[in-house]
């Protein structure tokens, strides 16, 4: 069984207003919370630890339960993974819910903090932010192989005596290390509060403080998540101490918070840092240089402009080898074409002929619209093989450290449509699913953020399915074709994201994300991660596969289409100069983007040259799948969500007449 901790599932401290403590009646299990910076390995060592284990799905920034303490009435809480617990995005705002939830402060609970042993500071300066919460915590260093491979060595005496509490090296892969952890959970200590902010910081917790005085939770971690505008701290506020309080505090904010949120979360993160390099310089650790590895050379020169750029175009042909030759074209041929379509369909055709109602077996079994046909049969034989290619060598590039230092790259570029670093993994993840990278967006740290990613996602990102059946219209073309085409697309997602950062309001926010160290990811622990990844997304799309599959059935067994391409004939002929034919392509579309560009394969002979690379240009954008769109009534708002999807459909109308016309003036036929 999971069990989600949300952020709403904060303890009642206090009677209503301030009158008192709560009671302490009907108490949660208790809990342990697991933190940690990205990649430290928290899932694999509550793994290790627990009894049971649940992978989070990229962009699901919750903590969920993963198991529990053997022997013990309490459950282990995987957080994600994040630099700072005041950093503006979700992943900080669900570990501050998690440290505010009240299973943590129930006998047995607390913090398991699991650190990196080879990059000690940051670990230490996310330490000393749970620090602010006074609960009994526990500091893991995994990875302690691999720092002492590079001759790294801790004196782990001195560290449990600067920070008071128990510290434990392991290596959670190999099991080394976990008994003592497992021994130390029982009698975990709190540890000491080492952080100094500046003064005027100093001065608004001291009188926070007094406000504060009545609640159960200590005062500094509200305080601080009033500061930052932290909804985990503001609800736990306004439901212990009441509105007014709530309200009181932002004023007492205001008066000492200069600058945005976002910068007053990187002055904090600065305090912390500071205070972790002190406990570093303390703690006699000592590293022999001359360890320096090959992995390490690589980093460097990922990071850098000369050298990472081609490294960055290597990866990147790497990827579409991978993911979209062999996934989307081997593998979605044999599971798709093959297994799927070959085999199991015909066997399905002859179990169910002697269904009485024809309606009902059209209803399962028809090619275009079928529930399992379309709905069951294109997630399975189209989205899983791919998604479990990207998400191999997207792992890949995560577990190597080589993401985020793409990311670091790519920063000043991203800047100049509004987005920073951080935005390059929903915009990556858009090649494999848009749905998906839809969901990614949840990482960013501003709804102006996701909301200029998603324009971008939506404008011009093609998913890898949609990319190779692109390809396959475009190969017998001349090569003009394809460069006017992917010429377009760049165009046109540079000049989105530069309009969106210019008229929304609000700025982009510095990048704050973590290096983690470069290293050969071990190929198991991947492997179960990607299947892991893949399955949990099938299980939330699949649903959305066959509604759609329904839907459009319905619509096209009552008339609808002939309807539909009647209305929209006077925009698609008359205004693009396609053929009305091209209707079916588009509606076709709203299942699956590649299953529209798959019916312009089969109607290649109604389309001139010129009309294929329009069609083909406007399949990236102009009628997202139906997928999408539920996924942005959810993510964004029916109000966002529409307004975004009218005013994506309304653009691609208007530049595919642009294009028709500048066609035909200038005499272009890519004959």
């Amino acid at each position: 069984m999971v069990r989600v901790l949300p952020a709403s599932d904060l303890p009642a401290v206090g009677a209503s207003h301030g009158r008192g403590p709560a009671s302490t009646a009907g108490a949660p299990r208790a809990a342990l919370a697991v933190v940690g910076n990205v990649n430290v390995g928290k899932t694999t060592l509550t793994a290790r630890l627990g009894d049971g284990g649940l992978a989070k799905v990229p962009g699901a920034a919750t903590a969920r339960r993963v198991g529990a303490v053997p022997a013990a009435p309490v459950d282990f809480v995987d957080t994600p993974g994040t630099c700072s617990r005041f950093a503006p995005n979700e992943d900080a705002r669900a570990v501050s819910a998690a440290l505010l939830a009240p299973a943590l402060r129930q006998p047995g609970g607390g913090v398991l903090v699991v650190g990196d042993a080879k990059h000690l500071k940051r670990s230490l300066a996310l330490l000393l932010q749970c620090a602010e919460h006074g609960l009994p915590t526990l500091f893991v260093l995994n990875m302690s192989d691999e720092a002492a491979a590079r001759g790294i060595s801790l004196d782990l005496a001195r560290l449990r005596a600067l920070l008071g509490i128990d510290v434990c090296a392991v290596v959670a892969t190999e099991g080394l290390g976990v008994a003592e952890v497992r021994a130390r959970l029982r009698a975990m200590r709190v540890p000491r509060k080492l952080a100094r902010h500046s003064a005027p910081t100093e001065e608004y917790l001291e009188l926070a403080a007094r406000l504060l005085c009545d609640l159960d939770v200590p005062p500094g971690p509200l305080a601080l998540g009033a500061l930052t505008s932290d909804p985990a701290a503001e609800q736990l506020i306004r439901r212990g101490c009441g509105p007014a309080m709530l309200e009181q505090l932002r004023s007492l904010a205001g008066q000492f918070r200069l600058q945005e949120p976002a910068a007053v979360a990187a002055e904090l993160a600065g305090s912390y840092n500071l205070a972790a390099e002190g406990v570093v310089r303390d703690a006699r650790l000592r590293q022999d240089f001359s360890h320096g590895s090959f992995a390490e050379s690589l980093g460097r020169l990922c990071t850098r402009l000369a050298t990472g750029v081609p490294i960055a175009v290597a990866v990147a042909v790497l990827m579409f080898l991978f993911v979209g030759r062999f996934g989307a074209g081997f593998l979605v041929d044999h599971i798709k074409g093959g297994l799927l379509e070959g085999v199991v369909l015909p066997l399905l055709q002859r179990a169910l002929q002697h269904l009485p109602s024809a309606f009902v077996r059209d209803l399962l079994l028809d090619r275009h619209f079928g529930l399992i046909a379309s709905g069951v049969f294109l997630p399975l034989g189209l989205v899983l093989p791919v998604l479990f290619c990207f998400y191999l060598f997207f792992g890949l590039l995560e577990e190597s450290g080589y993401l985020p230092r793409l990311s670091c790259l790519c920063n000043g570029v991203l800047r100049r449509v509004g987005l920073n670093g951080k935005g390059l993994i929903p915009l990556s993840l858009g090649f494999s699913c848009i749905t998906l990278a839809t969901l990614a967006t949840r990482t960013l740290d501003t709804p102006r953020e996701r909301n200029i990613a998603t324009i971008l996602l939506l404008l011009g990102i093609p998913c890898s399915p949609l990319l190779a059946v692109m390809l396959t219209v475009l190969r017998p073309l001349p090569a003009s074709a394809s460069l006017t085409v992917i010429g377009l697309i760049v165009a046109q997602v540079v000049l989105a994201g530069v309009l969106a950062h210019r008229f929304l309001p609000g700025r982009p926010t510095p990048l704050l994300m973590e290096l983690a160290p470069m290293r050969l990811p071990r190929p198991w622990p991947l492997l179960r991660r990607a299947l892991s990844r893949t399955f949990a997304f099938l299980r939330e799309a699949l649903p959305f596969f066959v509604l759609a599959a329904l839907v459009m059935f319905l619509v096209a067994r009552s008339g609808g289409l002939q309807l539909l391409e009647r209305a929209c004939r006077p925009v698609v002929h008359g205004l693009m100069g396609l053929p009305e034919e091209s209707v079916q392509v588009f509606l076709k579309a709203l299942i699956r983007r590649e299953t529209g560009a798959a019916e312009l394969v089969q109607l290649r002979p109604t389309f001139s040259n010129a009309q294929l690379v329009a069609v083909t240009f406007l399949m990236t954008f102009a009628v997202p799948c139906i997928n999408t769109v539920m996924v942005l009534l959810r993510e964004r708002g029916v109000r966002t969500a529409l307004a975004i999807v009218g005013a994506v459909m309304v653009y691609a109308a208007l530049i595919g007449g642009l294009l028709h016309h500048v066609c035909r003036i200038l005499g272009v036929t890519f004959a």
